[in-house]
């Protein structure tokens, strides 16, 4: 007799590794962006070869069994698009500011995307939120303004749009909750290497500059795979796990990105940083904790 699936508590550590090795493939991402953003390669260049490289590995996992044209066909076409671009623009808007910010400023300010995934929820979900979700709500928007520091020497204009790349983020991961179950997560994965390659090609053609070295031609093409693999483990480690007890592992990439931006650039992060960091992570940590209640 055929043994039992498996359901998603079988494994957690399992789980839980995947998602540490998934935000270090994301954190390798945006060391390898920032590296080649500082050699004068263009932000769209960068979002390109992340988006081609995740598109032909995805292509070619869509097709192992045939090409057809199952693979553009979807219920929800609108919903799959909107998802995918809120990911594209947060990701050229994302290599862009990484010319002008450390990596830590950068994660410190991205890590406020559970605080208002909370915040949307309310309006976009209808969910029902008590005083100890508002209360940490109010501390992540706090733990940002540290950050950020609006009205100080310190404040760069591209931090706003560090804030829109979280907000897109709270706004993919809303929809990827929506549309899970419903659009498998090989087809969400093709759909979101395609659009990328497809609206990026267009830009790309005008700023393509090839690299000056073998090694920024290896970092080039490494943030595509990177970029795929990470989302793959992240996919799989759900499969192991729940999202309440992965979800604390995802501040791993503030602390990989603190050691390889102290090991590739020679940058240690600020005080305040450190301290805004802080407040944003606690302020997630109080989300998490009462959802998984």
């Amino acid at each position: 007799m055929a043994s039992a699936p498996e359901t998603v508590e079988d494994r957690p550590h399992h789980g839980i590794l995947l998602m540490l090795g998934a935000w270090f493939m994301f954190s390798l991402v945006d060391t390898g962006a920032k590296w080649l953003a500082l050699a004068g390669v263009a932000a769209f260049q960068l979002a390109f070869m992340r988006y081609f490289g995740h598109f032909v590995i995805s292509f070619g996992l869509a097709i192992r069994d045939g090409l057809t044209m199952d693979i553009l066909r979807t219920g929800h076409p609108w919903q799959v698009i909107t998802r995918a671009m809120l990911l594209i623009s947060a990701t050229i808007s994302n290599f862009y500011v990484l010319q002008f910010l450390p990596l830590t400023v950068t994660a410190a300010i991205m890590f406020s995307s559970p605080v208002i995934v909370c915040f949307l929820s309310i309006w976009l979900l209808k969910e029902q939120v008590g005083p100890w979700r508002i209360g940490a709500i109010l501390l992540g928007f706090v733990g940002v303004l540290i950050i950020i520091r609006p009205f100080g020497t310190a404040f760069h204009p591209t931090m706003l749009m560090v804030v829109y790349n979280a907000t897109a983020l709270a706004l993919y991961s809303i929809m990827t909750r929506q549309l899970a179950g419903v659009v498998s997560t090989d087809k969400m994965q093709f759909f979101m290497g395609f659009l990328g390659t497809a609206t990026l090609l267009p830009f790309v053609i005008f700023v393509w500059e090839n690299p000056a070295t073998s090694l920024d031609w290896i970092i080039l093409i490494s943030i595509g795979v990177f970029g795929w693999a990470g989302h793959q483990m992240l996919t799989v480690a759900h499969r192991f796990a729940t999202a309440n007890t992965l979800m604390p592992f995802t501040y791993s990439f503030m602390i990989y990105l603190a050691i390889l931006s102290f090991f590739v650039f020679e940058h240690v992060p600020d005080v305040w940083t450190i301290l805004g960091a802080l407040v944003v992570v606690t302020s997630g940590l109080i989300i998490w904790k009462r959802e998984s209640r």
